[in-house]
């Protein structure tokens, strides 16, 4: 099963674009709650090329890496990547009058509920939009 999330960020494609793919600004951003953090991200963005973001508890009492490999990239426009556990997931930017809308969609693993993954992912997403709309021009 495949489920789609997307949001529209109210900023210029070059700012959205650099966000979702610097290792910095991944940190500020790749976690679904407050309660969690991402106190690592390192990609290389190109075909073949792998990325590993560290995902955990502030509290410390448990993460996991969320990590794959880059399987098309298409600058300001798209980013395909495969997970660990073969999922495949496709991330669009597609400008907008007002900036940017981002759609993710990704292929649903079996232990939780579609729900839960798309809650969980959207997050995540909402978390993005919020980092790069708070970022200075």
């Amino acid at each position: 099963m495949k489920i789609s999330i997307e949001t529209e960020v109210n900023a210029p494609l070059n700012r959205v674009w650099n966000a979702w793919v610097t290792p910095e600004d991944i940190r500020c951003w790749n976690f679904a709650i407050d309660e969690w953090c991402c106190p690592k991200a390192e990609l290389d963005l190109q075909v073949g090329g792998s990325f590993n973001y560290r995902m955990e508890a502030r509290d410390g009492s448990v993460g996991f890496d969320f990590e794959g490999e880059f399987t098309e990239v298409s600058p300001c426009k798209s980013i395909h990547y495969r997970l660990g556990d073969e999922r495949k997931v496709e991330v669009r930017f597609i400008e907008i009058q007002d900036g940017v809308r981002v759609i993710e969609t990704f292929e649903a693993e079996d232990e939780n509920s579609a729900e839960q993954q798309r809650q969980g992912w959207l997050g995540i997403l909402n978390n993005f939009k919020k980092h790069v709309e708070s970022k200075s021009s």
